[in-house]
């Protein structure tokens, strides 16, 4: 959810503290904001700016009111949680010669706050934050590192911190408990991030900030200690991407060039993960080779995109490899008491690898003895670092909050997943492997054919401007595809859209079909699962004939559904296991052209977050 950036420099005060803290602001934005705020702090003191709304209104009154040089800074975009989007809430809170912002929920703090009431302090804001920036200018002695010690322990939450203060003018000090926090590493000049797009533009090394540690940057140096006190020595990582890779490239919106980054993303994810026999060989899974042909049930926890991304993986995995998997909404799953013990297998999909939900699933998981499997877009992240293996899905940043080059890139993820088990516990013969293996290694050029399409599936959604309401239907690999496709409309185009598996259209949601009802239906090849395939055509047929208006996707050479299909997006032909990869890329080309001809934010829905880092 919300952003954070810092900066420490040069003993010599400059701009370069607020410009680099803006610039990472900017890159943050996907994140889903509603607020913005910056401190800068150096010889003259402390200054601190901050302004409801998007992150042109603080650079606006930046312009009029322009803060002094400085040598360190920090930058905040708030998604608000304690209190509306205001001025007065935004961040950073200023408490004497202290400056504090925050990333999480401090769940503790209205005794906490009656506490400081009743010892003569006063708020101006109604957030949890202030109650922190109290807490630490009463314990500031001197030095802000003891002084963060001596508060953390007393919060109760998730929260990720960053403070300045005028008496140390060249130091920022940032606390991480269960959100985000990285640092960056540069030449008399360090970093600090939500994540690692906040300073990509000035370094690609890096360092993880672990589970209750405290961070220290000077210009000079990083230092990390727990919240103990004792020093620790943080893993160091390369980010593989630069900052050109986090701009549009000259299409109208993230989510367009990310469409259009699919090829490729489902491409690296491919790269390297073969043998020179054509053996596949994960090297990050780092599970011993006994323990997984052991593994009699696997458990996918995730929410949203990432949750229908294993429901697909629930169909390969399961044919593949002959062992049963469920999908759990990761808020749901320590909830229930789930049955999980060390022959589980939990696999957890996040693009950014810091959702709360499915990382308090993943300790839920592991303290009841699963092993866990990562598969994560973002390195440095919190959820590898608490998993027994990761299969990175390198599909690059994904900035846009509604996911989709992530989606593909998950998908393909999973689908080696399935492979790999299969090859591990023979229960595939090496050809059949082999021939998945082929097939997947040729979805980038198929992505790219429907792309090449994209101007048919533009001009329908511009037609469609106006609907209210969109039905998806799909069967088998086809009934999350149809869910994503939903999504997908529900967040960019606030319009109300459903995906059914459409053999369940007749016990009940038929009724919402009347004449001018559009319905998209994903139709599986009708090529070696003729069975599922004249069961959609028969689901066509149901809805057109009473009114509906049928968008089909289907695959090059079916003609069997000319006859019911007012709209037909052709796509490759593709087994029915991997057709899901090529099948979404229409419904998300729909979903952001409808979206920009209402001329909606395609990039930054309403009320949405990239990364849901609170519960």
């Amino acid at each position: 959810m919300c952003g954070i950036v810092g900066y420490a420099g040069g003993a010599s005060p400059s701009v370069r503290p607020l410009e680099v803290v803006l610039a990472g602001l900017g890159r943050l934005e996907y994140r889903g904001y509603d607020s913005a705020g910056v401190a800068v702090v150096g010889p003259d003191g402390l200054s601190t700016a901050k302004r409801a709304g998007k992150l042109v209104n603080l650079t606006s009154a930046l312009e009029s009111e322009p803060l002094p040089p400085a040598t360190a800074a920090i930058g905040h975009t708030r998604w608000a949680t304690h209190g509306a989007p205001t001025d007065a809430n935004a961040h950073p809170h200023r408490v004497g010669d202290l400056a504090l912002i925050h990333n999480g929920i401090v769940e503790n703090y209205a005794e906490l706050k009656q506490a400081l009431l009743a010892d003569g302090a006063h708020f101006q804001s109604e957030t949890d934050t202030e109650v922190v920036a109290h807490l630490l200018e009463r314990a500031y002695t001197g030095d802000l590192t003891q002084a963060m010690r001596a508060v953390v322990d007393r919060l109760e939450g998730a929260f990720t911190l960053l403070a300045v203060h005028t008496n140390q003018p060249g130091v920022v000090v940032g606390a991480r408990r269960n959100s985000p926090l990285v640092v960056g590493l540069g030449d008399g000049e360090n970093f600090l991030g939500s994540d690692v797009a906040a300073f990509i533009s000035a370094t690609n090394r890096a360092l993880e900030i672990g589970q209750d540690q405290i961070v220290t940057i000077t210009g000079e140096e990083v230092r990390v200690e727990t919240f103990a006190g004792e020093r620790v020595e943080p893993t160091a990582f390369t980010v593989d991407w630069d900052a050109s890779a986090a701009v549009k490239e000259g299409y109208p919106s993230f989510m367009d060039k990310e469409i259009h980054d699919q090829p490729k993303a489902v491409a690296d994810t491919l790269l390297g993960r073969t043998s020179p026999t054509g053996a596949l060989v994960l090297d990050e899974l780092r599970i011993e080779e006994s323990v997984l042909r052991a593994v009699d049930k696997i458990i996918v926890v995730a929410c949203g995109t990432a949750a229908y991304s294993g429901h697909v993986a629930k169909y390969a995995i399961e044919h593949w490899c002959r062992i049963p998997v469920e999908v759990e909404l990761a808020h749901e799953f320590r909830y229930r008491d789930p049955i999980v013990n060390p022959r589980t297998l939990v696999v957890a999909i996040s693009q950014s690898g810091e959702t709360m939900d499915t990382l308090m699933a993943v300790r839920h998981a592991r303290e009841q003895g699963a092993h866990v499997l990562a598969i994560v877009n973002t390195h440095g992240s919190t959820l590898p670092r608490e998993a027994d293996a990761v299969l990175y899905t390198h599909a690059g940043p994904e900035v846009a909050v509604a996911s989709t080059k992530a989606f593909l890139a998950q998908i393909t993820a999973c689908y080696l997943l399935g492979l790999y088990l299969a090859q591990l516990r023979g229960t595939k013969f090496p050809e059949e492997l082999r021939d998945a293996l082929a097939e997947l290694q040729s979805i980038p050029d198929k992505v790219a054919e429907v792309l090449s399409r994209e101007e048919e599936v533009r001009a329908e959604a511009r037609a469609m401007h106006e609907a209210t309401s969109v039905l998806f239907l799909g069967r088998h690999v086809g009934y999350p595809v149809a869910l994503e496709g939903a999504l997908k409309l529900k967040e960019i185009a606030y319009i109300h859209a459903e995906g059914f598996a459409a053999g369940e259209l007749k016990h009940g949601p038929i009724a919402l079909v009347e004449p001018g009802q559009p319905v998209f239906i994903i139709v599986p090849s009708p090529r070696g699962r003729d069975v599922l395939h004249q069961k959609v055509v028969s689901n066509i047929q149901e809805v057109r004939a009473r009114g509906a208006r049928t968008l089909v996707i289907a695959e090059e050479g079916d003609e069997a559904v000319v006859p019911y299909a007012d709209v037909i997006f052709r796509v490759p032909q593709t087994s029915t296991l991997l057709s899901p990869l090529v099948a979404v890329v229409p419904l998300q080309i729909f979903a952001s052209e409808l979206a920009t001809a209402k001329g909606l934010d395609v990039d930054q829905p309403r009320n949405l977050a990239k990364s849901v880092t609170v519960e």
